[in-house]
């Protein structure tokens, strides 16, 4: 799953060209360590495929805490969405929470709507408003986005905190820092984390992370090797 650091910057910034906002790896996949406590604790992977015009994006995010060896907190998800020509049109997903809490979400444009389901039941929503997947760089730019892991809408507020240089395996990438809070559901568990990200001068996500409301320990999701 790691390639050699050599290799990084044509991995970071050789992509197939598309019409989405986003950038698409030449080898279609994206993958992320997710790091509390400088201990890697779950994968966060996104594949990417096209047949018909249509672009599938995959993303799978797996999590796994052990304390003495023995499964503290666990988190899966996996949603796959659909574009084409560069509007989103369908969605369907399934999280599962370390307390019990599981959600299964779809969602399709039809008619000059989004029609959705997850936590709230079937929704009626703006055929405009895309998923809270933060490797589309797009959704720093909105108001509302629909999130992939419980089926809801949340307001955003999201605001550009400059340039700033992180460095992966020693290679120093000049990134657009954002700051990105959201509204809390009534039915949320917890307060919605602050997240911190950082994009590349090609709209490529290459870091990002947040405050855990469980352990108000740091998670880290950062690009892997």
């Amino acid at each position: 799953m790691r390639i050699l650091i050599n290799s990084l910057f044509f991995f970071i910034f050789s992509f197939i060209t598309s019409v989405q906002a986003f950038p698409i790896p030449k080898d279609g996949k994206i993958n992320f360590d997710i790091i509390r406590k400088n201990k890697i604790i779950g994968t966060h992977e996104i594949l990417f495929s096209e047949k018909d015009n249509y672009l599938y994006i995959e993303t799978i995010i797996d999590i796994k805490v052990k304390i003495f060896f023995v499964t503290a907190y666990e988190f899966f998800h996996q949603s796959t969405e659909v574009w084409k020509d560069g509007k989103f049109i369908r969605i369907d997903g399934h999280s599962n929470f370390e307390d019990e809490r599981e959600y299964f979400i779809e969602g399709e444009v039809k008619d000059g709507f989004l029609f959705a389901s997850g936590m709230d039941g079937n929704l009626k929503l703006d055929k405009n408003i895309i998923p809270s997947n933060f490797w589309n760089i797009d959704v720093m730019y909105q108001e509302k986005i629909f999130d992939t892991q419980k089926g809801i809408v949340r307001k955003l507020d999201v605001r550009e905190a400059g340039i700033e240089t992180i460095t992966i395996n020693n290679i120093k990438i000049d990134c657009t820092k954002f700051i990105l809070n959201a509204t809390r559901h009534p039915k949320d568990k917890d307060q919605f984390p602050e997240y911190t990200l950082w994009y590349s001068k090609e709209k490529e996500l290459i870091k990002f992370n947040f405050r855990s409301t469980i352990s108000n320990k740091m998670i880290e999701i950062i690009r892997k090797k």
